[in-house]
């Protein structure tokens, strides 16, 4: 039987490492995948609604490929939009976030803003983040995030739901939805939140029931996800976790840089708070994308594709006695 030397050991270990990074930063996270989700969530015999879904793009200027394959996704004209933030991946970001989404113009659409919709990346240890969320310990570069939030808003027309909240008619029903700004960072306001969903909820301008209500925030920690779900909120949209990032096959995320479950990461799940859903009343969900991008400090991602999904919000299975 042949001696398997030490250095031998070494060696081979540094080559499966080796690969794994090629993999990594090279395959991986480049393999864009479009994931396609049913919910079952409106009245029964409603029109079904198609929501795409966009997070944590990350863009930095020479993603080229990125950019195109973003902009294809037009091309599946949904009925909405839901952008959860981290737009911009470096300070010359802008053009290239409008190449990616110039597409859309016409699309509706709402978006909330992250933490890199305010500052640009800087490196960060990768294992710190298993200390528990992420820090912000120096002072950031600045971006331009009244420029971002002039492009969304004004050429693409989505709304800003940064602490804020909107009803919008799509199918011609109408539905209520309503976010908060960058919590990871703490720039969520609920009070503000809160208030202008009762405006928009006012009986004095609001003569229908809207079909579905929508929370939207960026990072899903607990108590936002929670108080979301309290104000009616039938499914809540977020990013932030890209899913772990790195991910072990057939265990899942290592970290969530939130306080979220790992085991609700990334995809579709139903959110338990208060006993206030049950076998016979789906939802709340929770949907939380992987995202699309990375840091341009960490550009790896292994076991968790960069994604965007396509969700179709159908009726619910009719519980009633026949």
């Amino acid at each position: 039987m042949a001696t398997v030397l030490p250095g031998q050991l070494v060696g081979a270990g540094f080559a499966i490492v080796a690969g794994v990074l090629t993999y990594s930063s090279l395959i991986e996270r480049n393999a864009f995948t479009l994931r396609r989700v049913t919910v079952p969530i409106l009245a029964p015999g409603s029109t079904p609604i198609r929501v795409l879904h966009l997070s944590d793009m990350h863009l930095a200027p020479w993603q080229k490929s990125k950019i195109r394959w973003i902009s294809a996704l037009a091309e599946l004209k949904p009925d909405l939009v839901v952008n959860t933030g981290d737009n911009l991946g470096h300070v010359r970001a802008l053009p290239a976030l409008r190449a990616a989404l110039d597409a859309f113009n016409g699309t509706p659409g709402v978006f909330v803003n992250g933490s890199n919709d305010y500052f640009a990346p800087e490196f960060k240890n990768p294992f710190r983040y298993f200390a528990g969320p992420s820090q912000q310990n120096r002072e950031p570069v600045r971006l331009d995030t009244t420029a971002l939030e002039n492009y969304l808003s004004q050429d693409l027309g989505w709304i800003n739901l940064n602490n804020r909240a909107c009803r919008m008619t799509i199918g011609g029903e109408s539905i209520d939805l309503f976010g908060v700004n960058d919590p990871h960072r703490h720039f969520d306001d609920l009070d503000t939140m809160r208030a202008s969903l009762d405006a928009v909820r006012e009986p004095a301008t609001s003569s229908a029931k809207p079909l579905l209500s929508i929370g939207v925030t960026h990072a899903p920690y607990r108590r936002v996800v929670d108080a979301l779900v309290d104000h009616s909120a039938s499914i809540v949209f977020a990013g932030h976790t890209h899913g772990g990032q790195v991910c072990v096959p057939g265990f899942g995320a290592l970290v969530t840089n939130c306080d979220l479950p790992r085991s609700m990461a990334k995809g579709l799940s139903s959110w338990t708070h208060g006993g206030k859903h049950g076998a016979s009343q789906p939802g709340p969900y929770l949907h939380v994308s992987a995202g699309l991008g990375t840091s341009i400090y960490a550009p790896v991602r292994f076991a968790c594709a960069p994604e965007a999904t396509l969700l179709t919000l159908g009726p619910a299975p009719s519980h009633g006695v026949n």
